[in-house]
């Protein structure tokens, strides 16, 4: 509620930040629950990512992350930049894989991967957390850093550190896209890349899309 006692509904802007790029990522592993830790060059995208949020325009007054330590790692260099301490937010974790931890796809059994890549909600990996359930986890997530955000009465955005796959099914159940397509229209989210989103009303809109910091 605002001073006058009317509903605050401003926009809230979030930038979505994949975190920054892991040891299994040359792989292209699956890594999900797993907790993998940032490479080198993981650990300078998190720095890279730092002097830009500290310099850009639009300065982000607060940062959330995943409670895996490869999305901390990524904020925490973000947050000192700013001057404040990432906050945790367990609901944005990255998806569990089921029998796809610490795989790749070709390394699964060939009728399985088949599937997955012709519908990765409907068949989505023996043991995996269900794909719609991310989606609403994640989602759900987010409309409540927006909320808490918006609660600070800041105007300047909030700063999110998750994961690939959490983030695209996020973006496509928050914008009405099909769950089984978010591997088509979202092919990924690169490392350490901002997606700027707007939440006003329970509505989302999107303002830029896997954008490379400079």
């Amino acid at each position: 509620m605002n001073k006058g006692g009317e509903t605050d509904e401003r926009e809230v802007r979030l930038l979505l930040v994949r975190h920054g790029e892991t040891t299994w990522h040359a792989d292209n592993r699956y890594a999900g629950s797993s907790d993998v830790g940032l490479t080198a060059r993981g650990h300078r995208q998190a720095a890279a990512l730092a002097r830009w949020a500290a310099s850009c325009h639009s300065r982000p007054a607060a940062v959330y992350c995943s409670p895996q330590s490869r999305a901390i790692d990524t904020a925490r260099p973000v947050a000192a930049a700013l001057g404040t301490q990432p906050a945790v937010v367990p609901e944005l974790a990255e998806a569990h894989f089921g029998i796809a931890e610490g795989h790749t796809l070709g390394e699964l059994p060939a009728d399985v991967a088949a599937r997955f890549r012709a519908d990765p909600v409907a068949h989505a990996f023996p043991e995996a957390e269900p794909p719609a359930v991310v989606a609403e986890r994640g989602a759900g997530a987010l409309r409540h850093v927006a909320a808490r955000h918006r609660a600070t009465g800041s105007d300047a955005p909030a700063l999110v550190v998750a994961h690939n796959t959490l983030l695209r099914l996020s973006l496509c159940l928050l914008f009405g896209i099909p769950l089984s397509t978010y591997r088509r229209v979202l092919p990924r989210l690169d490392n350490a890349a901002v997606t700027e989103i707007g939440i006003h009303a329970g509505h989302a809109s999107l303002r830029r899309l896997n954008a490379a910091v400079r």
